[in-house]
């Protein structure tokens, strides 16, 4: 038989188990930042607690970083600022990026923005309902909707919405929503 402090150790470590997994599944989780296409916010090795809730309730909104399952594989997950919502003309031209034509000064980005394979141009296109236009800040160096394989990323793909860094602890803060969006927001 059992000892009762063997029974209450081992009765501890599953509620623990199953309190972690429910978390994890439902709540927030923890996500590796790995390559450099969210550069200059966000960096290789970073680790960012990524929350799924909000999604449930309210749409994912210009701006926000958001992580997702990639259409290629989707046991890997991509990390990307969310730039179009639904019903938005998303254009690049000339190095810059248009949203609904209003040119956009991206002071937070790695570079300009250029088309596909360094086209150019790209678009315009407008973002169909209940999916979303996602760039990462590093536009050199993003496998994002650009380009085929990730396209418009649907609502349902995402996992949640980057709610803090926490490692390495120089580091720690939270992931910024740059101004610029606050003004397209108000021309709708």
């Amino acid at each position: 038989m059992i000892k009762p402090e063997i029974r209450e150790y081992i009765e501890a470590l599953v509620v623990s188990v199953v309190l972690a997994l429910l978390i994890i599944t439902f709540i927030a989780q923890s996500f590796l930042v790995e390559g450099s296409s969210m550069e200059p916010s966000l960096h290789h090795g970073q680790r960012l607690m990524v929350e799924k809730v909000s999604y449930r309730f309210r749409e994912p909104k210009r701006g926000e970083v958001v992580v997702f399952k990639y259409p290629g594989d989707r046991r890997r997950k991509f990390i990307k600022r969310v730039i179009g919502v639904p019903g938005d003309e998303i254009l690049i031209k000339n190095g810059y990026l248009h949203i609904n034509g209003l040119r956009l000064e991206e002071d937070y980005i790695n570079g300009p923005t250029y088309g596909t394979y360094s086209a150019p141009s790209f678009g315009p296109v407008l973002v169909p309902e209940g999916h979303y236009f996602v760039l990462g800040d590093n536009r050199r160096n993003s496998d994002d909707s650009r380009y085929p394989d990730v396209g418009f990323v649907p609502k349902n793909d995402f996992v949640g919405k980057a709610l803090f860094i926490y490692w390495p602890l120089t580091q720690v803060g939270l992931p910024q929503v740059p101004s610029i969006f606050e003004r397209i927001e108000l021309k709708r």
